[in-house]
């Protein structure tokens, strides 16, 4: 078996990296000029560079494992419908990080991890990171959710990736706190039941509560309302995973876009 050290030893030791939620929302986000997406040109500008960026989005999901992308030139993934032209015009053309997403099969034990050189960048990674680091020079990488897992197996995953942020890596997970699109209502304020299960987020966050969260999905009505499926919620915890009580916590974007849609997110630094 490798141990930390070993599978860690050609990373350079940085200082310590945040750790970051993203509420993505619509994909539009990546080539309109407001609120969601000034905030993310805001934070790329403050954060302190990364060496690499590790994103669990939403939208790599696999069953019966979980697979890290090693691949040196991940492309662009448009998977979305009925969208400008425009939109499935942008690239995002970073490099991948294929030895730090060798060092994260070696180092997680708490389930397989395997390599994979066939994803790329999807939207909910490269619509976040073309307005916070433009430029497309930091290398990323992504991890699948392997949804044949509960949340707390990818809570305890991600607690074996908090060697990462003392190795330069930014971790992002990338989905939603609420996330229901057959409940989508333009121009509506926030369903009751979606503004709940947000608030009750929010104070297990505050709280530290990484285990609460965990718990939190299929609890309530609220919670089954809030994520019809899993896969927007399951990104947020990573960086609770990889956060320890060091970290200043900070919301940002707590706001609802279309009634059922939570934009909240928030840093640990």
């Amino acid at each position: 078996m490798t141990d930390m050290n070993s599978a860690f030893a050609h990373l350079r030791t940085t200082q310590r990296m945040p750790a970051l939620f993203v509420g993505h929302g619509n994909p539009m986000n990546a080539i309109e000029d407001n609120a969601y997406s000034r905030s993310w040109r805001a934070l790329g500008d403050r954060l302190p560079a990364p060496q690499a960026i590790l994103c669990v989005s939403a939208h790599w999901m696999t069953r019966g494992a979980t697979l890290v992308h090693v691949g040196a030139r991940p492309k662009t993934i448009h998977d979305f419908g009925g969208f400008p032209r425009e939109l499935y015009q942008q690239q995002y053309p970073a490099p991948g990080a294929p030895e730090t997403a060798q060092a994260v099969i070696e180092l997680v034990r708490a389930s397989h991890v395997a390599g994979d050189t066939e994803w790329g960048l999807d939207h909910g990674a490269w619509s976040v990171l073309i307005k916070m680091f433009p430029k497309a020079d930091i290398p990323v990488f992504q991890l699948s959710l392997d949804l044949s897992r509960n949340p707390r197996d990818h809570l305890a995953l991600a607690r074996e990736l908090k060697p990462l942020r003392e190795k330069g890596v930014l971790v992002i997970g990338s989905g939603n706190m609420v996330h229901n699109l057959m409940a989508l209502a333009p121009g509506a304020p926030a369903y009751d039941w979606a503004e709940s299960f947000d608030d009750d987020m929010a104070r297990k966050i505050e709280a530290r509560d990484a285990a609460g969260v965990a718990n939190a999905l299929g609890a309530s009505r609220a919670a089954r309302l809030s994520h019809p499926t899993p896969e927007h919620f399951l990104p947020a915890l990573f960086p609770l995973g990889v956060a320890d009580a060091a970290d200043e916590l900070s919301f940002f974007n707590a706001n609802f876009d279309m009634g059922s849609i939570s934009m909240r997110s928030f840093l640990l630094s």
